[in-house]
């Protein structure tokens, strides 16, 4: 199993950035992938990027795609996601969550969650 713990959220202006972190302890990082998804009030949680067990695969929502980008180290057993060019409708509570499998561009595939962190995007 592995324990997911996300770092890096806050309030920012629209059009600014933040950089989201998850630190993975537990079993051997290198065998999930990882994604990021959101949940704004009232709406259904999506998935918003996701990067394959290499890093080399990534998928990205099309609302994200272009200012958003994630990316992990598996030495570090740490994934990011670099947003930038925020707006008010990234506003939301974003999770980390980690998948055994390879479909790791599945919302459903993913198993293991953190806690959430925060953003908020003021206009």
């Amino acid at each position: 199993q592995v324990q997911l713990v996300e770092f890096g959220g806050g309030l920012v202006q629209a059009g600014g950035s933040l950089r989201l972190s998850c630190a993975a302890s537990g079993r051997t990082f290198s065998s999930y992938g990882m994604g990021w998804f959101r949940q704004a009030p009232g709406k259904e949680r999506e998935l918003v990027a996701a990067v394959s067990m290499s890093g080399a695969g990534t998928y990205y929502a099309d609302s994200v795609k272009g200012r958003f980008t994630i990316s992990r180290d598996n030495a570090k057993n740490t994934v990011w996601l670099q947003m930038n060019s925020l707006k008010p409708e990234d506003t939301a509570v974003y999770y980390c969550a980690a998948t055994s499998t390879s479909i790791y561009y599945a919302a459903t595939a993913f198993s293991y969650w953190g806690q959430g962190t925060q953003v908020t995007v003021s206009s």
